[in-house]
């Protein structure tokens, strides 16, 4: 499959968040959920079974997400007053609804996160990501009484296609991409659609299970990268702090993303909000975006 060739326009040096500030951080929660019979593909063990063999320490691994960690995820942030974009898969709000209407009705964002972890949309063909955009907006819609605006694809990975297809349904931004400090405006085949990095420089799953780090490691991966943003830097950047609810949604490690938002609260000099309130300001300073060739990833 081809990448759809598009034209971006990108926030200069003199972009500004909202109220002036310089640097701004979005708190995003993962909220995961596997279709049935499907498990992570990593779990806490760390040696994978034999091919074939459900995996029911995974499978009991990824549920504490559902159970526990969204609670007590949406209870630091709501001691704090910081309101996240939440990672939402559609299967959850089908077998969790509950968790997704507290979701929305404490003020968060519910991004869609596809109908499951194991539904990526490079594996689909054209027809196949289309139905399941179709599928995980009306699960959600249906629970929380809108349509999400914004989507992230499992592992952040669309496909050459996908950001067309999500601004044909109607989304106004997504997360699949790695390659700006700042949100920028994709014009896809001549649909638009706000691109917002999802940023992994603090991030609680590579972090804790693929390095092998504890959660402190977290929380000083966090302040240096803020003292860089506020100290270091010149430019407009932008930093997301990220936790999974299977993860760090456990006593361990909920602590830092406390911790975080305490120190994010402190700093009179930064910008924090949704993913969704990051493409609206971007949208509304599209007068000052200067537009630059890309290749879609």
């Amino acid at each position: 499959m081809n990448q759809e060739i598009s034209s971006v326009l990108r926030a200069g040096h003199g972009f500004r968040w909202p109220g002036g500030a310089r640097a701004g951080i979005v708190f995003n929660i993962a909220y995961e959920g596997w279709s049935e019979g499907q498990v992570p593909g990593i779990g806490p063990m760390g040696n994978p079974l034999r091919p074939g063999v459900f995996d029911s320490n995974a499978a009991s691994w990824g549920l504490y997400g559902a159970t526990r960690g969204i609670w007590r995820a949406l209870e630091v942030a709501a001691r704090n007053g910081v309101r996240t974009s939440v990672m939402t898969n559609g299967v959850l709000a089908e077998k969790w609804p509950d968790t997704v209407r507290a979701i929305h009705r404490g003020g968060h964002e519910v991004v869609a996160h596809s109908y499951g972890m194991d539904v990526i949309p490079v594996y689909l063909h054209e027809a196949g990501q289309r139905e399941n955009i179709r599928r995980t907006t009306g699960l959600i819609a249906e629970v929380t009484g809108e349509a999400p605006r914004g989507w992230i694809s499992p592992r952040g990975t669309g496909s050459p296609i996908h950001a067309r297809l999500l601004a044909e349904a109607g989304y106004l931004h997504h997360g699949d991409c790695n390659d700006d400090d700042l949100p920028y405006l994709a014009r896809e085949a001549g649909a638009e659609i706000v691109a917002i990095p999802l940023i992994m420089d603090v991030n609680d799953l590579p972090s804790a299970i693929r390095y092998g780090n504890n959660a402190r490691a977290m929380l000083e991966q966090f302040q240096d990268a803020f003292a860089a943003m506020r100290e270091r830097e010149t430019r407009p950047v932008m930093l997301d702090v990220t936790i999974h609810t299977h993860v760090y949604g456990r006593p361990s490690g909920a602590w830092v993303f406390d911790e975080i938002m305490r120190l994010v609260k402190a700093a009179p000099d930064v910008w924090t909000g949704t993913r969704l309130e990051a493409a609206e300001h971007l949208l509304a300073s599209r007068d000052s975006l200067t537009a630059t060739p890309h290749a879609a990833d």
